[in-house]
């Protein structure tokens, strides 16, 4: 089951951020408008408009990473 989640990351949060994605064993994008790129790529993640509301897709679970997503969700 796919899930979308809408988050604002700051530039401090990012790496953390790719630290707890990277250990998911399921595939994560992240991306505004036409700008889709791995959620493990902290040079990818550092590319996107930080100013930006962003959307987290993937299709798995991982507590840690829900709990990451639950402190940046933002409501859209």
């Amino acid at each position: 089951m796919e899930m979308k989640r809408n988050i604002k990351l700051s530039p401090s949060d990012v790496k953390e951020f790719v630290r707890v994605a990277s250990k998911c064993d399921f595939d994560i994008d992240i991306f505004y408008n036409s700008f889709i790129v791995d959620a493990k790529s902290i040079l990818g993640v550092f590319g996107l408009d930080l100013t930006k509301v962003l959307t987290v897709r993937y299709n798995g679970y991982d507590d840690r990473f829900e709990q990451m997503l639950n402190g940046l969700a933002v409501a859209c």
